[in-house]
């Protein structure tokens, strides 16, 4: 195994982002536990390659089955660990069970050997698990984002170790019981508590055969490097800014609608959520003073009480960063329609805000605004509506509201994105994959897609006889 600094050994803490109060703390595994993790998975991989892939299916379709029995204690700790209103934890939970059931269901024929005509004898592409993999998640989705990665690699036959964000570790541990009580083996699914310092050490471990990220676009920019010295396969899920292109008054409530759901789903705090409003000209005025509106009648309140409308961010830092980025914006000359600072009240609150006339060098022209701040743009026609769609780092999601389809579908096809969504917000399920270029990342996750990132492609070719021996090539 490959040598590495000694890390610290600390607590890794559940904090209530709405009143700020330790739920629970834990001890973090030391560098000897993390070893014998990894190696138990090694291990573990086995036996569980071995099995056919509805066996493995089996056990996450079950998975689906018990999160619905446990809905409601999943749905409570994940909006106590990270602030997300309870509505939205139920919604979490339901979409976790789609993806256990998809999989569960139609991995095995995702995972299908594949056919090549050939003039003689047969040659088939085989689907084959590589090995145990590192996921590295973030708090953001404390199940979803979990659910997407472990499936589909689950029933691919993979095992899956798994490094989740430090301030949702109940979530992370009840993950782990469910796999286990699925019927997942000893070492098949590992949580790793352990401090963010401490993941170097297992991408260093020559057992590990791949790692999935979902974080920040620098998070995965050193994850990356680190996992490339080890040649390593990566897939990462990083950041986004994604646009929201209104061309014409289409049932202009229900796009308003939209524009709320696609910035405040989550407080925001969503890498393919809607940040960046682009409006054409005879539209701008009236949208900005309706989503204005909107954003005035939320209400502020415990994320535990279905009536409360605006909830915490999910750290205290996480709205430091928001404000200064708002208020560095506005200090070089963007006007502030609404909010721009903390709730006067405890908790990790931020006022849904808005911002408009954001130019280049600001703050909030390129960076992603991570938590309710919505910034809009006025343009005067689709290719201005392209060019500063595009001119951002990023390249995630995008939507696009507009009546004539096939003027919707020519601007969808010039956007550098890695998905657009026409006439609703951008979302996820199951069956679609979900993924980016640019900052956002590559590879992709969900549907066929995300069951064959990390797959050993095996080709297979076979002959009757010896009589058509020729040159090998390469």
């Amino acid at each position: 195994m490959t040598a590495t600094p000694s890390v610290t050994r600390r607590s890794i803490a559940s904090v209530n982002p709405y009143n700020d109060q330790v739920i629970r703390e834990f001890s973090a595994m030391t560098e000897e536990a993390v070893d014998r993790a990894v190696e138990a998975s090694h291990e573990a991989f086995q036996a569980w390659r071995g099995l056919a892939p509805a066996e493995r299916a089996a056990v996450v379709r079950m998975a689906g089955e018990l999160i619905i029995e446990r809905r409601d204690e999943f749905a409570r700790i994940v909006t106590l660990e990270m602030g997300k209103r309870i509505g939205e934890s139920y919604g979490e939970v339901d979409l976790v069970a789609d993806i256990l059931r998809y999989y569960g269901e139609h991995g095995p024929d995702l995972l299908a050997d594949r056919p090549l005509p050939m003039e003689e004898g047969t040659a088939v592409v085989a689907n084959r698990p590589l090995g145990p993999l590192l996921g590295i998640m973030p708090w953001n989705y404390p199940l979803y984002q979990v659910a997407r990665f472990a499936a589909p690699n689950l029933v691919a036959g993979n095992t899956i170790l798994l490094k989740h964000a430090s301030n949702c570790p109940q979530s992370a541990i009840m993950l782990e019981r469910l796999f286990r009580d699925a019927g997942a083996p000893h070492g098949v699914y590992t949580n790793l508590l352990v401090p963010a310092a401490g993941i170097g050490r297992v991408i260093d471990n020559p057992a590990v055969q791949g790692v999935s990220l979902t974080g920040s676009d620098r998070a995965g920019a050193r994850t990356a490097e680190r996992a490339g010295r080890n040649i390593d396969k990566t897939v990462l899920e990083l950041g986004g800014s994604d646009p929201f292109i209104v061309l014409d008054g289409l049932d202009f409530e229900r796009t308003v609608d939209a524009a709320v759901v696609g910035r405040l789903s989550n407080m925001g705090q969503s890498c393919v959520s809607a940040k960046r409003f682009i409006i054409l000209a005879d539209l701008y005025q009236e949208f900005v003073e309706r989503l204005r509106d909107r954003f005035a009648r939320l209400v502020p309140g415990d994320p535990m009480d279905p009536a409360t409308t605006l909830g915490p961010l999910s750290s205290e830092e996480a709205v430091d960063n928001l404000v200064s980025q708002v208020r560095d914006t506005v200090a070089h000359g963007a006007k502030l329609v609404i909010g721009g600072g903390r709730l006067d009240r405890p908790g990790a609150f931020m006022e849904a805000t808005i911002l408009t006339e954001v130019r280049p060098g600001m703050r909030a022209y390129h960076e992603e605004l991570f938590g309710p701040v919505a910034v809009v743009y006025q343009v005067a026609d689709d290719d201005v509506a392209v060019s500063l769609a595009n001119d951002n780092p990023y390249g995630l999601g995008g939507a696009i509201f507009c009546r004539d389809l096939d003027r919707a579908h020519r601007m969808a096809e010039r956007l550098d994105t890695g998905m657009v969504w026409i006439n609703h917000p951008t979302s996820s399920c199951p069956e679609l994959p979900f993924g980016g270029i640019k900052c956002s990342g590559y590879g992709r996750e969900l549907s066929d897609l995300g069951i064959q990132e990390f797959v050993n492609k095996k080709l297979i070719r076979t002959f009757e006889t010896t009589s058509a021996i020729g040159f090998a090539t390469g």
